[in-house]
């Protein structure tokens, strides 16, 4: 069993910071990329930074330059520093972990943490 778990979520003004934390736990092997991903209501899930296990990074477009992706690869942890937050980043954020488990690979999400921005 693996379990990915994310916290940090809240409510915050424009402007503002917030900072997102994944935990991964459970039968691991090894992990290969990590992302965090977002949706809004009525909007599909979609990639907001990547980073893979050489620190390699991957932004979307709408979050270059406020937003940053770093992963711990000793602690099995992600974190997503979000700075400068405008209304439209409000939404369920989720971490996903690309896993080496003993039985295989696979993707793993967590639950979800809100994030509210405020005007």
């Amino acid at each position: 069993q693996v379990q990915v778990v994310e916290s940090g979520g809240g409510l915050v003004q424009a402007g503002g910071s917030l900072r997102l934390s994944c935990a991964v736990s459970g039968r691991i092997v090894s992990i290969n990329a990590m992302g965090w991903y977002r949706q809004a209501p009525g909007k599909q899930r979609e990639l907001v930074a990547h980073v893979t296990t050489a620190g390699s990074t991957t932004y979307a477009d709408s979050v270059k330059g406020r937003f940053t992706i770093s992963r711990d690869n000793a602690e099995n942890t992600a974190a997503l520093q979000m700075n400068s937050l405008k209304p439209e980043d409000t939404a369920v954020y989720y971490c996903n972990a690309d896993v080496h488990y003993p039985l295989g690979y696979g993707g793993f999400w967590g639950q979800g943490t809100q994030v509210t921005v405020s005007s």
